[in-house]
């Protein structure tokens, strides 16, 4: 029986043909932290005994939750993971100079590649599986481990086979076929699982498209999302590689094989696929764009960014659709680049004019809005449409607000109605 990609990554790291159930423990290839977690995990560290990172080359701190800092407590907690960085001199160090959100900057600046295993103390570190990587999230003090040691263990997961069928209609993007995922199966519906996607559908989907996938996947339990390398892969990568001088390491690229074993095979039609929204107060809660609009819902905010859908695409997406016209009376928009990069680029092709012009207040790379944390935080019974990946009962503040999962076209358009409305007319 033939190996699914995530078998092979693991086989590969592993030194030897490994099958999912199996128990594994190897090297890492990049650690993730971020001024929320790692404070805990430099904690674990320092207790260990342990006076040098295993493979410091291979660990990287992202400030991205409450950078900059909110308040006292935020500003200690940032400095934990600051004086360690200066004392460790780490190489993969980012903070206000160079920040941004970090499933979106690390593949911008070329440290994840394909072959990869990657681990963060954030659920939505599965994002890099769109680089045919594996990557997931695991606890602080799983991260100190792998800080002290330079590996860690694993149990090779189960693959369910998601095939994508057909070419997306307009304003139909990566957004709309996870939330779909996440509807038919439920947010358990993969515990443990890697879900890899296939089908002709993928030679239609960007990299940004790929990225907001196999960041969802958490949401329906998954342990990691993958896609196979392809042209499109290959142009990303040697785009990042020449604004980068080079990627950290040289892409391992695997392929499932024709006969690999496959938990659960899924299908979904992509070219009959609405716009899905995620109504309160699941992602899993997922109706067709046309109830939506059925169902007449005001809207108070709308948030456009996160690691999920905070892409130059996104940005491009939006401004589109706000060009010449006002955000509601009612209704506030915020937009969130993912990275400095993307608003430097949004500024030179005239974005971040075009969406303040409308009326949208444009902020710094940041978590702060999806968490709940600051620059965004609802009201008691107010109402957003967030291009985030999270919907629970008080995610973006109040235990009362209420959380729409949409893509960037949806929410734009709503910005501008002030209630749920379909952008494409």
């Amino acid at each position: 029986m033939g190996q699914t990609i995530t078998e092979k990554i693991f086989s590969e790291h592993a030194g030897r043909e490994v099958k999912a159930g199996e128990i594994v423990r190897v090297d890492i290839d990049m650690i993730i932290g971020n001024d929320i977690t790692t404070p805990i995990s430099i904690r674990a560290f320092e207790g260990s005994g342990a006076k040098s990172l295993a493979r410091p080359d291979n660990f990287c701190i992202v400030m991205d939750h409450y950078i900059p800092a909110k308040d006292i407590a935020s500003a200690n907690q940032a400095k934990i993971s600051r004086d360690f960085a200066l004392k460790h001199n780490m190489k993969h160090f980012f903070d206000e100079k160079d920040m941004g959100i970090e499933h979106a900057l690390l593949p911008e600046k070329g440290l994840v590649v394909p072959g990869d295993v990657i681990i963060g103390a954030d659920s939505h570190t599965c994002t890099h599986g769109a680089l045919g990587a594996f990557s997931t999230g695991m606890g602080s003090t799983d991260i100190s481990f792998g800080m002290i040691t330079g590996g860690n263990w694993f149990k090779v997961p189960e693959t369910i086979k998601v095939e994508l069928t057909g070419k997306p209609a307009e304003h139909i993007y990566g957004k709309d076929i996870i939330l779909e995922l996440i509807r038919m199966i439920g947010v358990d519906g993969a515990l443990y699982k890697a879900i890899e996607f296939t089908g002709d559908t993928i030679q239609h989907l960007s990299m940004a498209d790929r990225f907001s996938i196999s960041n969802m996947v958490i949401e329906a339990g998954a342990k990691n999302g993958i896609f196979a390398v392809d042209e499109v892969t290959t142009q990303y990568l040697e785009e990042r590689a020449k604004a980068n001088g080079g990627l950290r390491a040289e892409p391992k690229i695997h392929y499932s094989d024709e006969d690999a074993e496959y938990c659960q095979v899924i299908k979904i039609d992509v070219a009959n696929l609405s716009p899905v929204i995620a109504y309160p107060f699941l992602p899993s809660n997922g109706k067709p764009m046309e109830q939506a609009v059925a169902d007449n819902i005001k809207i108070d905010q709308v948030m456009i960014g996160s690691c999920t859908n905070g892409r130059l695409e996104d940005l491009r997406v939006a401004a589109e659709i706000v060009k010449g016209k006002r955000v509601a009376r009612h209704t506030r928009m915020i937009v969130t680049p993912a990275t400095q990069k993307i608003l430097l680029q949004a500024q030179k092709e005239g974005l971040i004019d075009t969406l303040i012009e409308a009326g949208a207040v444009v902020s710094n790379p940041t978590c702060g809005a999806c968490l709940g944390g600051y620059m965004g935080i609802l009201g008691d019974g107010e109402r957003c449409v967030a291009t985030t990946n999270r919907n629970f009962v008080g995610r973006m503040g109040a235990r009362t607000s209420e959380i729409y999962l949409a893509n960037s076209a949806v929410a734009a358009a709503s910005a501008i109605a002030g209630y749920l409305v379909d952008p494409r007319g």
